[in-house]
């Protein structure tokens, strides 16, 4: 308190003048009709301003949420469209049964969001780090896409965090197929461009050609079938002469990539028990 009233006392010209001027500048504004519509219109041109950045910023974040769902819709859209080509060319069936089935499918999928948190796309052997883990249900062996394609598989979880094997990886093997051709192979990555990797093992006797789109084939209890990977730049033969080598251009940008959606089957436990038991039965005769 002391030293309050010694620092009043010492700078007390000041607080009269700060006061003064205010008592002036307000009977100055109140006064004067050409003064006072100026600071009017001035003090409106501010805080429009301010309200117009405030919205500015209240749009940005929400882009946040926005582009979570966007992904998850992009992901879903793109499964859809999948399976109803696919339906449409192994049978006509009404629409109706076309529909339903076609829900079947999908509901036995759920799309948990994420964000990246860290990322590499110039090592041999990336890595993929999302803020979502153990507690939000994501577990190791689940799938990972983004609105544009795929991105990989989840290697291990925290409680909070997961680390996600990219397709830059070295070690990243996912089955794929042609799309409408139905010849498999699987992606692999050999480093050197983010946005180019190969398929391997496409049969010989397979037709397609460049433009073509590469898509997860469905055969492994990671990825449903129909999630883009990319289009066929190049058809090249593998080192023994025995089948194709494909060049695709990835969908997936990882140098940019943020929203992610972990693909979580809820029919993969009594997959995997049941491959497990036949497993074990055949080991045992």
């Amino acid at each position: 308190m002391h030293n309050l009233l010694a620092f009043l006392t010492k700078h007390y010209h000041w607080l009269v003048f700060l006061v003064l001027e205010a008592v002036s500048g307000m009977m100055l504004f109140q006064y004067n009709s050409y003064q006072g519509s100026v600071w009017i219109s001035s003090a409106n041109a501010v805080a429009g301003k301010v309200y117009e950045c405030q919205a500015a910023l209240e749009q940005f974040l929400s882009l946040v949420s926005r582009n979570e769902q966007l992904t998850t819709n992009n992901i879903y859209l793109e499964q859809e469209v999948s399976r109803l080509r696919q339906m449409l060319y192994d049978q006509n069936v009404d629409t109706t049964e076309l529909q339903r089935r076609e829900m079947e499918v999908l509901d036995q999928y759920e799309w948990i969001p994420a964000k990246i948190v860290s990322n590499s796309v110039n090592q041999p052997n990336n890595l993929i780090t999302i803020d979502k883990g153990l507690d939000d249900g994501v577990e190791p062996d689940m799938g990972v896409a983004c609105g544009t394609g795929l991105v990989g598989v989840v290697y291990q979880s925290s409680a909070h965090y997961a680390i996600v094997i990219p397709l830059l990886n070295s070690r990243s093997r996912i089955s794929c197929t042609v799309r409408g051709r139905n010849y498999f192979g699987y992606v692999t990555w050999n480093g050197g461009d983010p946005m180019e990797c190969f398929v391997e093992d496409i049969p010989r006797h397979a037709r397609f050609e460049k433009g073509d789109w590469i898509e997860t084939s469905g055969f492994s209890a990671i990825f449903p079938a129909g999630i883009s990977v990319g289009e066929i730049t190049d058809i090249l033969d593998s080192p023994d002469g025995m089948s194709y080598r494909l060049k695709v251009r990835l969908s997936t940008d990882f140098c940019t990539l943020r929203d992610v959606c972990v693909i979580s089957d809820k029919t993969i436990a009594e997959r995997v028990r049941l491959e497990e038991s036949v497993r074990d039965s055949l080991e045992a005769q």
